[in-house]
C-alpha cells in the first residue's frame, strides 16, 4: 500500500503549514484572550485566497478541488496553530460540499464561489437544537409552505461562525405527520432574510476565538428556491454531510494533539529536575512514545477515511472510527503534555493551557464519541452473520 503523498497534496500541506506558523500562531494567543473577529476575519480573507474555503470543491466554482485528502492534511495543520480559525474553515468546506453535492446550478453558482473566494467571512450548519444534539431527528424547527415562500420557525444552537457567516444550511421539519427523520428538509438561508436573528454567543471552555451562537427563526421567509436537494430528504443530506465533518474535527484535533506533545517534548529536553533534563525520566519518554504512537495511528485513520471518501467509496464507519480515534487520542496527548509540563503546563503562559482547553469539545461536537462508537458497533450489528446454531 502507497502512503505517500501526491506532489498537489504535498505542496498544499507546506502551503497550509506554512501559513499557520507565520500567520496564525503568532496571533493565536490574542485571538483567544480578546475574541477579536478583526484578526479572525483577516485570516479567514487569506485562507481563502490560498484556496483552503473550498479544498474539495470543483475549480468551476472557485474551489481548488484537491480532495478529500488534502481537506484532511489542511486541518491538520491549521489545527496545530489555531483551533478557533480551523473550526471555522473546516464548517466551510462543509457547507460549500453539501451545496456542490446536492444544490441545483442556480444555487451553487449563488453560494459556493463567495464560500471560496472569501465574500463571505464563512458557512454555517444550522442543524442542532436543544432537544436535538445527538438526536437530531427530534428537531422542532418547522418550515411551512407560504405561497411564494418558505416560513420557518424555531432556534438552533452551538452554531460555529453564526456571527459571520454568509449563509447557512438549515434544516426544518416539514411533514411533521412523517415517519422518524423522513419529514426534514433543508434550506439555504442568508442572514439578511426577514425573520433570521443571530442570538449571543456562548461562553466557551476553549476555542474562543471563534462564535459559537444561537439562531432564531421567527416566521423566517425564505424563497421557495433555497430548497436545498429533495423536499423531506434533508436528514439524510446531515449525515451523509457529518461523515466528511468528521474528518475535518478529527484531522483538527490531531493537530492540537501533536502541538501540544511537540511542544512538551521540547520542554522535557529543557527541564532540569535531579540534576538532568526530564526527558531522560522513563516516565517521560512513555508518555512521549505512547502519544506519538496513538497520533500516528489517527493520521492514518483520517487518511483512509478521507481517501474513500474522495474516491466516491462508502466511508461512515471510517469517519467515525477516524474521529473517535483521532479526538481520544488528542485529548489524552494535551492532558500527558500539560502533566509534562507540571504546575507551567496549568499557566496561561505556556501554550499548553490553550491546546487542552480547545481540543476538549473535539470529542463532542460533529457527533460525540459515545454515538461514534454507536455508529461503529451498528455496522457490525448489522453485517456480522447469525450463527447457524442460533
Amino acid at each position: 500500500m502507497d502512503f505517500s503523498l501526491t506532489q498537489e497534496q504535498h505542496i498544499i500541506r507546506e502551503t497550509a503549514a506554512k501559513f499557520a506558523k507565520q500567520e496564525l500562531e503568532p496571533v493565536a494567543v490574542t485571538l483567544d484572550t480578546t475574541k477579536d473577529r478583526k484578526i479572525l476575519k483577516s485570516n479567514l480573507k487569506k485562507l481563502a485566497a490560498l484556496g483552503f474555503n473550498g479544498i474539495a470543491v470543483d475549480p468551476r466554482y472557485g474551489g481548488t478541488g484537491a480532495g478529500s485528502v488534502a481537506f484532511s492534511l489542511v486541518m491538520t495543520e491549521l489545527g496545530k496553530a489555531c483551533a478557533a480559525t480551523a473550526v471555522t474553515t473546516s464548517v466551510t468546506n462543509m457547507v460549500a460540499e453539501v451545496i456542490q453535492s446536492v444544490g441545483t446550478e442556480v444555487q451553487k453558482q449563488r453560494y459556493i464561489p463567495p464560500l471560496c473566494n472569501g465574500t463571505f467571512y464563512a458557512g454555517s450548519f444550522g442543524l442542532t437544537e436543544a432537544e436535538a444534539g445527538s438526536d437530531p431527528a427530534a428537531m422542532k424547527t418547522t418550515a411551512t409552505d407560504g405561497g411564494d415562500w418558505w416560513i420557518l420557525n424555531g432556534k438552533k444552537v452551538f452554531i460555529t461562525s453564526a456571527e459571520y457567516a454568509g449563509v447557512f444550511v438549515v434544516w426544518a421539519v416539514t411533514n411533521k405527520h412523517a415517519s422518524r427523520g423522513r419529514g426534514i428538509s433543508a434550506f439555504l438561508v442568508e442572514p439578511h432574510f426577514e425573520g433570521f436573528t443571530v442570538g449571543r454567543d456562548e461562553h466557551k471552555m476553549g476555542q474562543l476565538g471563534s462564535s459559537t451562537n444561537e439562531i432564531i427563526l421567527d416566521n423566517c421567509k425564505v424563497p421557495k428556491e433555497n430548497l436545498l436537494g429533495t423536499l423531506n430528504d434533508g436528514f439524510r443530506i446531515a449525515v451523509r454531510e457529518l461523515g466528511g465533518g468528521r474528518i475535518g474535527i478529527g484531522s483538527m484535533a490531531l493537530g492540537i494533539g501533536l502541538a501540544a506533545m511537540d511542544y512538551a517534548t521540547s520542554y522535557a529536553k529543557e527541564r532540569i529536575q535531579f540534576d538532568k533534563p526530564i526527558i531522560h525520566n522513563q516516565a517521560i519518554q512513555w508518555m512521549i512514545a505512547d502519544n506519538y504512537t496513538r497520533l500516528e495511528a489517527a493520521r492514518l485513520l483520517l487518511l483512509q477515511a478521507a481517501y474513500k471518501k474522495e474516491n466516491g467509496m462508502p466511508f461512515s464507519r471510517e469517519a467515525s472510527m477516524a474521529k473517535l480515534f483521532a479526538t481520544e487520542s488528542a485529548n489524552k496527548a494535551c492532558y500527558d503534555a500539560m502533566q509534562i509540563l507540571g504546575g507551567y503546563g496549568y499557566t496561561k503562559d505556556y501554550p499548553v493551557e490553550r491546546l487542552y482547553r480547545d481540543v476538549r469539545v473535539t470529542t463532542i461536537y460533529e457527533g460525540t464519541s459515545e454515538i461514534q462508537r454507536f455508529i461503529i458497533a451498528k455496522h457490525y450489528m448489522d453485517a456480522a452473520p447469525i450463527p447457524s446454531n442460533v
